[in-house]
């Protein structure tokens, strides 16, 4: 069953599909289809279409050394993997986070940034995205801003709402420079988020917008 009630677009998915996606865009459809079904299941087809066009291809040679190589890398992921799974990561964290999460969003260093949220940097990505997760207190808001670069947000606990509508688990958004808004998380629970931010947010009031300067040195 379905918890998500925003995806990410079709082009997206696709590009997932191909592995062309940076990896902080990979994280969060990757957190999204957890939740997903439907597009669990368009992920399947487009996988399906990949294969048959891989399969008009004519194989390229490979060297013995090559292959060593890619069997080792192999054995090191399976390694890696079986050292997270026996360290007994709390399930509600997504699969691709676990890599980031030794057990569970409680042990985190959070950071405090406003009197309603904390936040916990993950990993930056080689085009310098920022991936990290977001803990807004139950009726917490964030300060209305826009954005120097897109931003890719996935629900993970709780629930937000702003001027487009509510969020719920699960639930993909992308916000981009013409996007002005204001995050209220409900007041029934905390509101967890993973978010890629391709650049700094912007503060858009009277006096907040002052702290923008240091916004931008802080992201650097």
């Amino acid at each position: 069953m379905d918890k998500a009630n925003n995806h990410p677009y079709d082009e997206l998915l696709a590009a997932y599909a191909a592995g062309s996606l940076p990896l902080s865009q990979a994280l969060c459809v990757s957190a999204h289809l957890e939740h997903c079904v439907a597009c669990g299941q368009k992920l399947q087809n487009l996988n399906r279409v990949g294969s048959q066009l891989m399969q008009q291809l004519k194989p390229a040679a490979a060297s013995q050394q090559l292959k060593q190589r890619l069997l080792d890398s192999l054995d090191d992921l399976t390694d890696a993997a079986s050292q997270r799974e026996a360290s007994k990561v709390d399930p509600a964290v997504p699969r691709c986070l676990r890599q980031f999460i030794d057990h569970n969003y409680d042990d985190l260093p959070w950071k405090r940034v406003s009197a309603d949220i904390h936040s916990v940097e993950l990993c930056r990505d080689s085009n310098g995205a920022k991936v990290e997760l977001l803990k807004i207190k139950p009726g917490g808001s964030a300060t209305t801003h826009t954005h120097l670069g897109d931003e890719y947000t996935v629900i993970l606990e709780g629930s937000f709402s702003d001027e487009a509508g509510l969020y719920r688990q699960g639930d993909f958004m992308v916000k981009t420079a013409a996007d002005r808004h204001t995050p209220v998380a409900t007041k029934d629970r905390v509101c967890i988020c993973l978010a890629v931010t391709e650049g700094p947010i912007q503060f858009t009031g009277f006096i907040s917008r002052l702290l923008n300067p240091f916004i931008r040195r802080s992201y650097a």
